[in-house]
């Protein structure tokens, strides 16, 4: 088994082409340097993190806090810089690093603003900062001077590879559940875009709704092991151009479909770029392999890089291992978890709801005996409204701030603060998501704990 092992860690750091990780760091690079001018000029910066007056919170990051108005143009600017030093591999070790906290700072401010496409950048950002991926085409290489070899170590290829295919996998595995195999909320969506070129007519039709969700669940299951074989690679990633540029333009969803199609070029052999530029230039169908993707057999005779490889191998599983636990987290909880939203944050559960909510809360101060409606709108705006309304964590997060404010305020101690929160999941009738006889500011939010509070979906799953 040692010698397995072993073996198993001397294949993941042996050399291959390190081109196609350079053409992914600039492709990364590129598609940030669009999202921060998308920032600035569409005002989101100030929209989403200088207006609000009050904030939603990731459990234990409570004490992360929005800079200034100049300070977050200057940190926004900051971003642009690093996403530009990444795609040009200039000081890209630090570089790649401080992009990954200056953007996962700014994924933490707001829970509201949760995208599964910021989370995958945070991972992604993550990875950039520990691969080599400024060996090949960089400013770094070309300052450095001609020495530097051209390989990159097989993990660093693979751990970015699993962490896509992680992705892919688990949005597959997302969408077997009663609603989206009966073509919600594909459904609905998709008859709001009859004005869709050439196959808007059919979007009314229920097959199509059909046929559009069992398509895309059997394309996240099936692209990353058709990606990986050669012969069925060209199709594979025709179908992933055609998925993601429908999805371009049928949903607002930002930069994901093109982050995810550059991803998908990971998939192709290393040495692709280079066959790639050797065809344009000499129109020659083949390149001989490079001599630095052959493998050897025998391990390392160094003891302590021996070690050290084992240490980083471990430390590499133990991340996988945290990436498959995160999307299956929703099992150890009770009811449908796009309803009761437990365990639905950082699990690839993409697109797969259709959920409208209304929220009104009531305060009631025990001392004084005076009880009334309190408008939320005096302390969200309307885009985090419409994010909480239907989500009971962030609902309780908005009751206990109102109860900090009455006391701070008005000197008002143990506040009671209720909910009436009525939700539609997917077309459903609304009904009650959370009890409202429930003192909303005594709930202690907890991952370990289940949330009694929140009422179950009363019509199921089919």
């Amino acid at each position: 088994m040692r010698q397995r092992m072993r073996r198993i860690t001397h294949r993941l750091f042996e050399p291959v082409d390190g081109a196609s990780l350079a053409v992914f760091r600039m492709l990364f690079g590129a598609i940030m340097l669009w999202e921060v001018w998308r920032y600035f000029s569409h005002g989101w910066i100030e929209r989403y993190f200088v207006d609000p007056t009050f904030h939603f919170k990731y459990d234990g990051f409570g004490w992360v806090e929005p800079w200034g108005a100049t300070g977050m143009r200057l940190h926004f600017t900051l971003l642009g810089v690093l996403a530009a030093c990444i795609l040009l591999g200039f000081c890209y070790r630090i570089a790649a690093p401080l992009f990954f906290l200056a953007f996962t700072y700014v994924f933490l401010l707001e829970q509201a603003r949760y995208l599964n496409h910021f989370y995958l950048i945070s991972l992604l950002a993550l990875l950039m900062a520990i691969v080599p991926a400024h060996r090949v085409w960089s400013l770094d290489r070309l300052f450095a001077g001609r020495n530097w070899a051209e390989t990159i170590p097989t993990w660093s290829l693979w751990i970015v590879r699993a962490q896509i295919g992680i992705v892919f996998v688990f949005a597959s595995v997302a969408k077997w559940n009663g609603d989206w195999l009966r073509g919600q909320p594909l459904t609905m969506w998709l008859s709001e875009r009859q004005d869709f070129p050439v196959l808007g007519r059919f979007f009314d039709e229920e097959w199509m709704g059909l046929l559009m969700s069992y398509s895309g669940l059997f394309l996240d299951l099936l692209v990353v092991p058709l990606l990986l074989i050669p012969f069925t690679r060209p199709f594979a990633f025709l179908a992933a151009f055609t998925f993601h540029y429908m999805n371009s333009k049928l949903f607002t969803i930002g930069i994901f479909p093109w982050l995810a199609l550059g991803t998908a070029l990971l998939f192709f052999p290393p040495d692709w770029p280079r066959r790639f530029v050797a065809r344009i230039q000499s129109r020659r169908l083949r390149m001989p392999r490079p001599p630095f993707v052959s493998r050897v057999a025998a391990p390392p005779r160094d003891w302590r890089l021996g070690r050290a490889r084992g240490a980083l191998v471990t430390v590499l599983g133990v991340y996988l291992a945290l990436q498959l636990f995160m999307p299956l987290r929703h099992l150890l909880y009770p009811g449908n978890v796009s309803w009761t939203e437990e365990g639905h944050r950082f699990a690839w559960h993409m697109k797969l709801r259709d959920k409208e909510a209304d929220a009104r809360f009531f305060a009631s101060d025990p001392g004084s005996g005076q009880s009334g409606e309190v408008d939320p709108f005096q302390y969200v705006t309307d885009w985090q409204y419409d994010e909480m309304a239907g989500r009971p964590d962030m609902v309780v997060q908005l009751a206990k701030h109102i109860e900090n404010k009455a006391t701070g305020e008005f000197g008002i101690a143990d506040l009671v603060v209720k909910a009436r929160v009525d939700a539609s999941l997917n077309g459903r009738e609304a009904e009650p998501l959370i009890d409202p006889e429930a003192d909303l500011t005594e709930i202690e939010l907890s991952p370990f704990r289940t949330a009694d509070w929140i009422e179950p979906l009363a019509e199921p799953l089919p």
